[in-house]
């Protein structure tokens, strides 16, 4: 017995003398690394520490997306637009919109930010009327619906908003409750009435305030960009992690996402420490916030989510592929989802992922045309829409600019089309849609003017989509080359 492990141990040192202990190299991924056996060697700690951190760095960018896109439309309604924490921005105009990134062309929003550090609890007096929107917190968790798909169903009410942490007050009864575990938070609204006259009405009614001051509430400023230009769009290279340090400065920290913050602590951000990378983690950054800006436009446009294509005939995506505003599922949060939408978009509400025939909204996106390839600014498209889409209020179809995912800034200054516009119909009661840098003759009214030179993508919505899309027994054609 004794001498057979003698054999064997003498059999494995021969093993070992045989791969050698002295300098070697290693063929990977990131190139050949020095070895000493099998550690690597001294000289190629420094090599594997800084692929360490940009890795760390590309995955901290894409986890961060939806907390810095808010962070920066906070900054941006403030420093440009003078919007103070509780006042509203009204966005009516084409000009006022082409800041929000992916926004609706069609209907008016009403947005603004408020730091429930400041407020404490917060009231809001949200009127009767066709409205749809919600409270949501900084990583774009709905809290709760408000108008046609909230508790108020349309009929108008009153919501508390909490602060983390904060006790339901005795007189809670009296509202409907939202718990935010964030600071801050995104309170916004469409008016879905057409009548311009009517949804000015109605926002004017709109009360926000601390519930503090309840019994004698200031009045709401509502605000307006004026022509100033602005941009919620997410910055980029090391502006996006100043951003980041800045917000997480002023917020609590997930459990979720404890070992994000371990990451982000290893490139010189950290909650309550001044931003102050070194240069080795700066240039970690720097590429971490390219390669990961480039990961998110794969994972956006060219999404690889089990059922995301909508027709499995059709290039046609269902863009908002998270299951629930929780962002959760049985067993992890929808991290490459999450990142996905809140690339190309912003907000996330019941309303806008509801199964229930003629409520909320949908939305679909097209990246590609018919053959897979990217949308060109410079040639010219059609879309053709079958007769009856199936939108209980509404359809529209709304041209973006790929880079900053904003309506497109083009000079003929429209960017959308949509069943509530004068088109030009065909005598099935279909519409033909085109989207070129020329108007086709005839077609003018159903024309949106892209841009040379540049990619653009599309959403087509459905406000009150009725039983036909869920069932699929409608369908939306590609996108086609005019030859």
């Amino acid at each position: 017995m004794h001498i057979a492990l003698r054999a064997a141990g003498f059999s494995l040192m021969t093993l070992f003398a045989s791969c050698g202990v002295g300098a070697q190299e290693l063929d990977t991924r990131i190139g050949k690394i020095a070895m000493e056996g099998e550690l690597p060697a001294h000289e190629s700690i420094a090599r594997l520490y800084a692929e360490l951190d940009f890795q760390q760095a590309t995955q901290s960018y894409l986890w961060a997306l939806p907390l810095v896109s808010y962070a920066q439309w906070q900054e941006e309604f403030r420093d440009k637009l003078g919007a103070r924490s509780g006042d509203l921005l009204v966005l009516n105009s084409y000009e006022d919109k082409l800041g929000v990134i992916t926004a609706n062309a069609t209907t008016p929003y009403i947005l603004g930010f408020v730091d429930l550090s400041e407020t404490g609890p917060l009231v809001i007096e949200l009127p009767p009327g066709p409205t749809a929107g919600g409270i949501g917190d900084f990583w774009q968790r709905a809290i709760i619906d408000m108008g046609q798909t909230g508790p108020d169903k349309g009929q108008g009410g009153k919501y508390l908003v909490l602060p983390p942490g904060a006790e339901p007050p005795a007189d809670a009864d009296k509202y409907y409750l939202a718990k935010s575990e964030t600071m801050n938070v995104l309170v916004g609204f469409r008016v879905l009435d057409p009548d311009p006259a009517k949804g000015k009405a109605l926002v004017e009614q709109f009360k926000m305030y601390p519930y503090a001051k309840r019994a004698e509430p200031s009045k709401t400023r509502l605000l307006s960009p004026d022509g100033k230009k602005w941009s919620g769009t997410q910055p980029r290279g090391i502006a996006y992690w100043q951003r980041l340090h800045q917000i997480i400065q002023k917020e609590p920290v997930n459990e979720r996402d404890r070992f994000y913050m371990a990451m982000l602590a290893s490139l010189g951000i950290e909650k309550d420490k001044p931003f102050n990378p070194n240069t080795q983690q700066r240039q970690a950054l720097e590429s971490g916030a390219q390669v990961g800006e480039l990961i998110a436009k794969a994972n956006t446009f060219a999404k690889r989510f089990p059922d995301a294509q909508y027709w499995p005939d059709r290039h046609w995506d269902t863009v908002l592929n998270i299951a629930e505003p929780s962002q959760r599922v049985a067993y992890y949060d929808q991290l490459w989802e999450r990142s996905a939408w809140f690339y190309e978009a912003v907000t996330n509400t019941k309303g806008m992922v509801s199964k229930t025939p003629g409520l909320g909204q949908t939305y679909l996106g097209a990246y590609t045309d018919a053959k897979g390839d990217w949308l060109d600014g410079g040639k010219t498209y059609r879309l053709h829409v079958g007769a009856n889409p199936p939108a209980k209020q509404f359809w529209s179809m709304t041209v973006y600019d790929i880079d900053s995912r904003c309506l497109i800034d083009n000079p003929q200054r429209k960017a959308d089309l949509s069943s509530r516009q004068d088109l030009k119909k065909n005598a099935d009661g279909s519409v033909d849609l085109y989207f070129g840098p020329s108007a086709p003759k005839g077609f003018e009214n159903n024309w949106v003017q892209t841009v040379p030179g540049k990619h653009w993508f599309s959403y087509f919505r459905l406000y009150a989509p009725t039983e036909a899309y869920f069932d699929k027994s409608w369908k939306l054609d590609d996108i086609t080359v005019v030859q």
